[in-house]
């Protein structure tokens, strides 16, 4: 059943991304932020551990659990270090996944030819 829960709620999560792309005319950009938005937002009320305590990898992998993570790194780090925690805990809990995607796109340009 926890696989199903995950499809599910996962798949909201990419319905509502389509919805805004298609219905509302926003750009891949503009929906893009808008989920991490939206993920940060859901943080900051504590509504989101909720979703990722019931859907799991539902709630984990989509983009709105960037902004979640991005929350998360900013309050545990705010709580040691004040406001200098806020932008080290930021970069600390994200760094991995953002470094992994300039170094991943860096070799694809390598390997492929770009347009643009």
């Amino acid at each position: 059943m926890i696989f199903v829960t995950a499809f599910i709620v996962g798949g909201i999560i990419c319905v509502i991304g389509q919805i805004l792309m298609d219905v509302m005319k926003l750009t891949p950009a503009h929906t893009m932020s808008t989920l991490v938005v939206s993920g940060a937002v859901l943080q900051g009320f504590g509504l989101y551990e909720r979703l990722v305590d019931f859907a799991g990898a539902g709630a984990t992998v989509p983009i709105t659990s960037f902004g979640n993570s991005l929350v998360q790194g900013a309050l545990a780090e705010a709580n040691n270090y004040g406001i200098i925690g806020i932008i080290t805990g930021i970069f600390e809990v994200t760094s991995a996944g953002i470094s992994a995607a300039i170094i991943f796109s860096f070799m694809a340009a390598l390997i492929f030819k770009p347009k643009g």
